[in-house]
């Protein structure tokens, strides 16, 4: 099934699609929920980011011709950083290019994934028991500021610079998808994530290890070769395969 997150009459709803039609959800995704009235046409919904996390963390470096575009050797062990939750930013959305600050802001296309329940020291094995589903997801980064700081946290952290969704779809295998991501129409990234250095389950369960892991928390799991510039009037998609295509435009600060 497939959960979305979304703004209509004034109202934050979350929005259930099965096979069988779509349905507003009574209560959240995250906690107690029941299927409700059906819902009759999404047309001039908001999409907004499909959770609202206590933090995000992305994983670099966890493809090899990834590693290898930007000189750097694979990591032994999963490197993790964090991402504000205020540079959360749903479908369709501006991702906002703070040209005083950076010239290089680049797109990186992820597949997401989001926590479904608490957990800390998980298993390799139980990993995958604490995902409630998975999403598009786009790391976006000033690479300029990436390489002068030495450290990643401003050039990852940009308000806008966390794109996510449409959707969570709950019954992927995480193994088995295609990322996808387009620049005006122009595909520059297309990558099994088999080609993971380290498969989801070893990184919920290595990050679960440092901190706890609560309901709606995200994870980026890195991105494939072809990483590249955007500029103000580019509009960039992130699709994964079973899942959709999430889109948004840049515009200048």
């Amino acid at each position: 099934m497939e959960l979305m997150c979304v703004r209509s009459e004034g109202e934050t709803r979350w929005v259930l699609s099965q096979d069988d039609g779509l349905y507003w959800i009574d209560g959240t995704p995250l906690g107690q929920w029941q299927r409700g009235a059906e819902v009759s046409s999404l047309a001039g919904v908001k999409f907004l980011p499909p959770c609202a996390p206590s933090k995000i963390i992305a994983v670099g470096v966890n493809y090899h011709d990834h590693a290898d575009e930007m000189g750097s050797p694979s990591p032994e062990e999963p490197l993790f950083f964090l991402k504000p939750p205020s540079s959360i930013l749903g479908h369709r959305e501006s991702i906002i290019y703070p040209r005083q600050l950076t010239q290089r802001v680049e797109y990186e296309g992820e597949l997401g994934l989001v926590i479904g329940r608490r957990g800390k020291r998980i298993p390799v094995e139980e990993a995958l028991d604490y995902v409630l589903g998975y999403t598009c997801a786009n790391d976006v980064t000033a690479r300029d500021l990436q390489r002068r700081d030495g450290q990643w946290t401003r050039a990852k952290g940009f308000d806008t610079f966390c794109p996510l969704g449409p959707v969570v779809r709950t019954d992927v295998d995480p193994r088995e998808l295609v990322i996808s991501t387009r620049v005006n129409g122009e595909l520059r990234q297309h990558a099994p994530t088999k080609g993971m250095t380290f498969s989801v389950e070893v990184l919920v369960s290595s990050i679960s290890q440092v901190m706890t892991l609560e309901p709606g928390d995200v994870m980026l799991t890195g991105t494939p070769s072809g990483v590249g510039e955007l500029s103000p009037g580019d509009v960039v998609e992130v699709e994964m395969e079973g899942i959709g295509t999430l889109a948004n435009p840049v515009e200048m600060a």
